[in-house]
């Protein structure tokens, strides 16, 4: 049986591709950068990034890693949901 569609909504909403995504975002425009600039300090390609910001892309913990170092932060800060 599958979960009714709020429940759902609410799981995508907590899902560790959800968090990953917006922390990205959040981290990126807090340094003023583009998906442009997060790619190039990363090494990464500009859709890669705007797939992972889309949480079009379930990512490797190599690309994890690129990105957080790109952004000055531990990996974990990187799937650790915001507090409210």
């Amino acid at each position: 049986m599958s979960p009714a569609p709020t429940q759902r909504s609410e799981q995508q909403a907590d899902s560790a591709r959800s968090v990953l995504a917006q922390n990205v975002v959040r981290l990126r425009t807090e340094k003023r950068w583009s998906q442009e600039m997060l790619a190039f300090e990363s090494g990464l390609h500009r859709t890669f990034i705007a797939h992972v910001e889309r949480r079009a892309r379930n990512i490797s913990i190599d690309n994890l890693e690129k990105i957080a170092r790109a952004l000055g932060v531990q990996p974990y800060i990187l799937l650790m949901p915001l507090q409210a």
